[in-house]
């Protein structure tokens, strides 16, 4: 049998917090005591925000907590290409359509849409709160559609849920740990809560969705782990495994590091760095015991 493959994957857009740490450090511990490879990944396929000097310091702190890793590390700005190629078979598959609507203009709609609605009956939303876009641009006709693209006009190329769900049909996933609402086991999988999910845009040949799921096929990841709040994601990527038929990993979320208020741990809240705390005077030790971790074995 092959080796279990484990990566942590993080976006240099800013510095790791002990979110990232009590992550990272599963997914290496794991990796080692199945005997396994641990993986980096630099997750970048936002260019605007994304630095190098981002990357530098993740490695830094990575090495700092005693984890080693794999070289080369896979960049995702190197492989658009890639995902192109994925994104395209989609499309040939007729599974993929563009969406012209801003943000403000999808607002709107729904407004509109709940305002017609039975009172209290609120427009569905995804997992992570946001409403589900209203499939408003599936009827434009495919001449119609051309044109818009070939024009200066921004897009979005959005997985069409209903279509893609029926050519895949029922699809479960494996969880070893849990999530906010199972155990381990044999979990159902659920992608059609997300609505038509964004793939990519005019300007960005990819997603987080469908450039996780290349990834992990292209570096044989057996072994999925990530924080629970990625949970309901693992339906959209199941459904995208199918479709292009990768293979599925085994999958394992863990416990999230939550802040004073309860609220998971994020960059754009700016919470506490690996940095900041390394400067403080924080040993790896440290770490782990804030991220509630046993000492380094």
């Amino acid at each position: 049998m092959s080796a279990a493959v484990f990566r942590f994957a993080p976006s240099p857009n800013g510095y790791l917090h002990l979110g990232h740490a009590l992550s990272a450090l599963i997914n290496f511990e794991m990796a080692r005591a199945a005997g396994g490879r641990f993986l980096l990944r630099m997750e970048d396929i936002d260019q605007t925000r994304c630095r190098r000097y981002y990357e530098s310091a993740i490695r830094e702190d990575l090495a700092w907590l005693g984890m080693r890793w794999e070289e080369p590390v896979r960049r995702q700005s190197a492989h658009f290409d890639e995902y192109r190629r994925a994104l395209g078979r989609l499309e040939s598959a007729g599974l993929v359509y563009p969406s012209f609507e801003t943000r403000g203009d999808i607002k709107r709609a729904i407004a509109q849409r709940e305002a017609a609605r039975a009172p209290g009956a609120a427009w569905p939303r995804d997992p992570d709160g946001a409403p589900l876009y209203p499939g408003s641009a599936r009827s434009l006709s495919p001449a119609e559609r051309k044109a818009r693209m070939a024009s200066s006009a921004a897009y979005a190329l959005r997985l069409d849920m209903t279509a893609a769900v029926a050519r895949a049909g029922p699809l479960t996933f494996q969880e070893t740990g849990s999530g906010p609402q199972a155990q381990a086991g044999r979990i159902a999988a659920e992608p059609h809560i997300w609505g038509d999910v964004v793939l990519a845009r005019k300007d960005m040949p990819t997603s987080y969705h469908l450039s996780v799921v290349v990834d992990d096929a292209h570096q044989g990841v057996t072994h999925v782990v990530r924080g629970q709040d990625l949970f309901w994601a693992t339906g959209v990527h199941r459904l995208l495994q199918a479709l292009l038929g990768l293979p599925a990993p085994i999958y394992y979320h863990h416990r999230l590091v939550l802040d004073a208020q309860g609220s998971k741990l994020s960059k754009s809240t700016r919470a506490t760095s690996l940095r900041a705390l390394r400067a403080d005077g924080a040993t790896p030790a440290d770490i782990r015991r804030l991220v509630g971790l046993n000492p380094a074995p």
